[in-house]
């Protein structure tokens, strides 16, 4: 299966697309006016100690504080074992299902106080209401090589499976290493001669010495080193052997590339070309049509089943469902069981193209054989294999529920792309028609016997005005009634469905009264 990096470039936003096949398997975009803080270091400032969380608030300059968690501090007594994974993109859970890096630290409290000023590095986005995460154990990535000063191990990544290549490149490693920092040798090395370790580590190394210059000279709060922009960060991180092109639509970006691939990576500057077609690269490639088919709840399966995507504050929620299909075995147990193994590869990619973190919970259509649910978790646990992020499962329940956690780091795609509705205010649904009208009858009951006026006005969004005219209209006649006033129902366009307002003038003025929900 052929597999291409697009990088669509305008002047105000860059969006980088990882396609397999005729699919999008990750989407990742950054804006001039919000480019992302993962991987910049900082000279902070410890704001507020807090013993009870075991953790710290650190000023680094923005708008709010950044959070400092105990597992995340520098401790120099603690031994390097515990601290594997910590600050390493390709890191992986331990036995427990827990990050490690988590252990054997001591209090916050005794590491940290409130004025001492800290070197920490983004380890994720602010999110939602939420500063941004920190680290005090600084990464620095490279195109082999992720240098970490803090601590002194060598590691291969997972991803490089021959025995024989580990040891080849831990050698290497060891041979070249000069500074008491340690080194994780990235999946993108296996096969790499010496000579291209070398130059990576010199690099990585003397932008290190750099930082700590700037660390010597500046007061906190204060930026050290800002990562790479988008574009530099997916040649860097997302240009592996297996892609076969990287395709740009900017000319000037297209030679800032080659000219760093020339120099730093000649070897795959002939798999780096210029797009000029007369669509635009995202639409000859169809990323816009799975973007926007990205942001809606419901996901269609080839079967006829679908998928339903839920996000909250929380956590996410995935339900499966048979939809149109029917099956053609005969056996509901075999139509189940089909659209849950079809829902499971389509589920994978959701979360990596959404690139959706947290919990997440994926309640499978309920299956009566044991032996069926243990072939979806398990189809599921090969499906999540290749995702970069990090992620852990837990068996299925006899309900069908499998809880996962995928590793978050940045704002997901609806978090991007799209904000709380402004007409239900984020809720997801409004009141009904004949709840505000009923809710309107009772204003009106409540405060009709202060208006000396004969006549009331009773202003309304045109849906529920349509109501009152027809299903509700003995209603308000009754309640012309009751409160002994003639009442004129008026449309206004541009009234909120929940909203009405009760008043004396036809036109709006004088003294009246009405509801704001908004």
């Amino acid at each position: 299966m052929s597999t291409e990096l697009l990088i669509s470039a305008d002047r105000e936003e860059t969006r980088v697309a990882l396609m397999e096949g005729n699919q999008v398997q990750q989407l990742l975009t950054e804006r001039e006016k919000g480019r992302g803080l993962v991987g910049n270091i900082y000279k902070g400032k410890v704001v507020r100690v807090l013993p009870g969380m075991q953790a710290a608030f650190v000023d680094i300059g923005l708008e709010k504080s950044a959070f400092l968690y105990v597992g995340d501090v520098q401790d120099p007594d603690r031994r390097y074992e515990d601290l594997i994974g910590v600050a390493v993109d390709e890191g992986a859970p331990g036995r427990d299902g827990k990050p490690r890096g988590r252990r054997n630290h001591r209090p916050i409290e005794t590491l940290l106080k409130g004025g001492d000023d800290v070197i920490v590095q983004v380890s994720k986005e602010p999110i939602s209401t939420k500063g941004p995460r920190v680290t005090m154990y600084v990464s620095l990535p490279g195109r082999y090589l992720v240098f970490m000063p803090a601590i002194r191990h060598i590691g291969i990544s997972r991803r490089i499976s021959s025995d024989r290549e580990r040891k080849r490149l831990r050698d290497i490693v060891e041979t070249l290493a000069t500074t008491n920092g340690g080194y994780i040798v990235r999946t993108v090395s296996s096969g790499v001669a010496e000579e291209e370790f070398a130059s990576d580590m010199a690099f990585l190394e003397l932008l290190w010495s750099n930082i700590l210059k700037k660390w010597s000279c500046l007061n906190a709060p204060a930026l050290l080193h800002m990562d790479m922009d988008l574009i530099f960060r997916a040649v860097r991180d997302m240009f592996t052997p297996d892609v076969a092109r990287l395709i740009i639509d900017s000319k000037a970006d297209y030679e800032r590339v080659m000219e760093f691939v020339e120099t730093y990576l000649p070897s795959v500057a002939d798999r780096v070309a210029l797009y000029e077609g007369d669509q635009t690269l995202f639409e000859f490639f169809n990323v816009e049509t799975e973007l926007s088919r990205a942001l809606g709840r419901r996901v269609w399966l080839k079967s006829g089943g679908y998928i339903i995507i839920d996000t909250a504050e929380a956590l996410t929620v995935i339900d499966v469902n048979t939809g149109r299909y029917v099956g053609k075995t005969g056996s509901l147990e075999d139509t189940i069981t089909k659209t849950n193994m079809e829902a499971v590869k389509e589920i994978a990619h959701q979360l990596r193209f959404r690139n959706i973190g947290g919990i997440i919970i994926i309640d499978f259509i309920d299956m009566d054989e044991a032996a069926n649910r243990d072939r979806v978790y398990t189809a599921l646990q090969q499906a999540v294999a290749s995702d970069k992020a990090r992620t852990n499962l837990y068996k299925m329940s006899e309900l069908g529920l499998v809880e996962m956690s995928r590793q978050r780091k940045r704002e997901n795609l609806q978090q991007l792309h799209c904000e709380s509705c402004r007409y239900c205010d984020g809720r997801g649904f409004t009141k009904s028609p004949t709840t505000v009208v009923y809710d309107m009858f009772r204003e009106v009951r409540r405060t009709a016997a202060t208006y000396p006026e004969k006549t009331l006005v009773l202003t309304v969004n045109p849906v529920v005005a349509t109501l009152l005219a027809e299903e509700e209209r003995d209603h308000l006649d009754a309640l012309q009634n009751d409160v002994r006033k003639h009442l004129i129902v008026r449309k206004d366009s541009g009234m909120h469905l929940e909203n009405y307002g009760v008043s004396v003038n036809r036109k709006g003025g004088g003294r009246g009264r009405g509801n704001n929900n908004q």
